[in-house]
């Protein structure tokens, strides 16, 4: 029995792309799902990361992971090896249309091949992460085309040969082509749209637009944040140099005017080992000096429109301070006094305690009700857990 070595050495390598592209959806899950899961074994430092590359907005395209895409590419490989074996069979007749299957490995395996080396170059020059099991797949492309072609001519020819099977197939199957058509655009419409098979970048994305708020167009003044008599309490453990916290501040302040009975009581939980000697290295310098003039503003009755300023400014000394305290129209002086009392500094103190002895380590930490809920939600999931709670439009 004479037998096809290219076509076998393209079979073996289209069986281990796909367990490649099976083991990278798995990483794929876990650095995106599994918020405690330990690192995968190509996750060797910040450079050397598959984990770290999982989790960047670059791993999928259309709202599909990239390592769907790479399945769906070997699998149909490994189909177009076959593909002359299954058209004999009487129901699978249609399948005549596949005339020259290695030309169009040869084609498809380029276009894997040239979408791997952008993907390369994102690694290395924007991202700069690199996934070991993806440069992998890329020299898997690579060589697909290599063993499908046996010279440039036929190389060449297998586009032509490609695009003229592809018109044929066409005038054979018309409406089997359009509904396909139409069934893929609108697949790949919903899942870009939507998101909707990547709930965790779905989720990001919502969140970022917060991030990217310059100020809080929901800003309130005074030292009450929502109904001061609500019955749905959230009690929100933050620090003024927290990105999330940033975010989280917004939602907080949109939620107050969408619904009526949530009160909102502030705690300062600064990672900055001015006031905290509870972390081991300063996270955040600055935020206990933020934090102690947030309080200072509460003791001229607008706590919540300086925590949004601090948010938004972050002044780390008097000079940037000033403009804070001049836009907001204090009492310079006795804010000053106040800032630096031992009043405020052991208030502050008995919230980091308070904070220490609840077991919190990161910001933003909110107990809705006694509820406890650590870091930052979607906007949608938010709403639906004051609701849970009894909050009312």
């Amino acid at each position: 029995m004479n037998i096809d070595k290219r076509k076998l050495a393209i079979q073996i390598l289209a069986v281990v792309g796909i367990a490649m592209s099976i083991k990278l959806a798995m990483i794929y899950y876990v650095a995106n799902y599994e918020k405690y899961a330990l690192s995968s074994f190509c996750s060797i430092n910040d450079f050397i990361d598959c984990d770290g590359a999982a989790r960047t907005s670059v791993s999928q395209f259309l709202g599909i992971p990239l390592a769907y895409w790479g399945i769906l590419f070997y699998i149909t490989v490994l189909f177009l090896t076959f593909v002359d074996k299954l058209k004999n069979i009487k129901f699978l007749k249609f399948l005549e249309v596949f005339k020259e299957p290695k030309a169009y490995i040869a084609v498809l395996g380029t276009v894997a091949f040239i979408c791997s080396m952008v993907l390369a170059g994102i690694s290395l020059f924007v991202i700069k992460k690199l996934c070991i099991l993806c440069v992998i797949t890329y020299f898997i492309d690579l060589l697909i085309v290599l063993i499908s072609v046996n010279c440039i001519k036929d190389y060449i020819l297998s586009y032509k040969t490609t695009f003229c099977d592809f018109i044929d197939g066409i005038k054979h199957y018309p409406k089997t082509f359009v509904i396909l058509l139409i069934l893929a655009i609108s697949f790949f419409t919903y899942s870009g749209v939507t998101n909707n098979f990547i709930p965790h970048y779905k989720k990001s994305q919502e969140i970022k637009k917060y991030f990217r708020m310059e100020k809080n167009p929901y800003r309130v003044k005074g030292n009450i944040l929502g109904n001061n008599d609500g019955d749905v309490v959230i009690e929100l453990y933050s620090d003024f140099v927290c990105p999330l916290c940033y975010a989280h501040n917004i939602m907080l302040h949109k939620a107050v005017k969408e619904y009526k009975n949530i009160k909102i009581i502030h705690h300062n939980m600064p990672f900055d080992k001015e006031c905290n000697t509870t972390i081991s290295y300063n996270m955040h310098p600055g935020a206990c000096y933020m934090a102690r003039a947030a309080l200072a503003a509460e003791k001229q009755n607008n706590y919540w429109e300086m925590s949004s300023l601090l948010y938004e400014k972050k002044p780390v000394n008097k000079e940037e301070m000033d403009k804070l305290v001049d836009e907001l129209g204090f009492d310079k002086e006795k804010f000053y006094k106040d800032l630096n009392s031992e009043e405020i500094k052991n208030y502050l103190n008995l919230e980091l305690e308070s904070a220490e002895n609840k077991g919190l380590d990161s910001t933003p930490t909110m107990y809705v009700n006694g509820e406890k809920h650590v870091g930052i939600l979607p906007y949608n999931e938010l709403q639906k857990l004051l609701e849970k709670h009894g909050a009312h439009k």
